[in-house]
């Protein structure tokens, strides 16, 4: 990480959105734990704010201010700098930021009053959407020059993963009702950040009869330590593989 990602980073971290956005996280995960008495309830409503918030956040966020940055990206790319490594330190300084946000929102709460197995796993899978979500802004904001189009690529994109997705799950499952589906169900969830998350974590919690007929088979997958490193290497895969095509295309857009 060079100069470009901590001038990213300096720049995020005293912008007001995030600041509120931090702000946010902390103070609704301080009141869910101290309304209830069962820390588990509580981090189960805090799992429901944290799916929808954070790659909403990430993905919107990241999207405009890359477009904001356009002029400041544009100059340093007439410098001798490699585009490669322009654009994975552009990447460095959000996912920093915004994973930073997340931990100091969160990670606090969760570590005074869940600080176990299912608040940790709360805390990797938050920073893991967190980092996915800028991978895929970067790459709805790389394929278009109109800021507008882009913005609402990412809002579309994090529409699809929260509610579209799951939509069509249950379109499939409801049509297919009459066949065996629990080994299908986790190849959709491998397809969905969002939901391989909410998986592992519910999985965490012990509360798996939530997840229906299918958590047998998500706990026989997910459920011991080479399942966890299994997920984890496929939300990885949601990391690396929308960053990989973002820098493809903005090694060779016109600037």
């Amino acid at each position: 990480m060079n100069k470009i990602a901590k001038h990213v980073i300096l720049d995020i971290l005293r912008n007001k959105i995030v600041i509120a956005y931090t702000l946010f996280l902390f103070i609704s995960s301080m009141g869910l734990f101290l309304m209830e008495d069962n820390p588990e309830k509580s981090m189960t409503s805090i799992l429901t704010i944290n799916l929808t918030l954070i790659p909403l956040v990430s993905i919107i966020f990241s999207t405009i201010y890359v477009y904001n940055s356009t002029e400041f990206i544009e100059f340093l790319a007439a410098q001798p700098i490699r585009r490669k490594t322009l654009w994975t330190n552009i990447f460095y300084g959000l996912s920093l930021s915004l994973a930073l946000a997340f931990l100091i929102g969160c990670g606090i709460p969760i570590l005074i009053f869940a600080a176990g197995p299912t608040g940790w796993a709360m805390l990797v899978m938050g920073v893991l959407l967190s980092v996915i979500f800028v991978s895929i802004a970067l790459l709805a904001s790389v394929y278009t020059k109109d800021k507008a189009r882009g913005i609402g690529i990412s809002i579309l994109l994090w529409f699809y993963f929260t509610l579209v997705f799951d939509g069509i799950v249950l379109f499939l499952l409801f049509q297919l009702m009459d066949y065996p589906l629990e080994t299908i169900l986790v190849g959709f969830s491998i397809l969905n950040p969002i939901d391989l998350a909410r998986i592992l974590i519910l999985l965490k919690m012990d509360i798996s009869a939530l997840m229906g007929a299918s958590s047998a088979v998500f706990k026989q997958i997910f459920g011991g330590n080479l399942g966890m490193l299994l997920a984890t290497f496929i939300m990885f895969l949601w990391v690396i593989l929308p960053l990989s095509l973002s820098l493809k295309k903005f090694k060779r857009k016109e600037l």
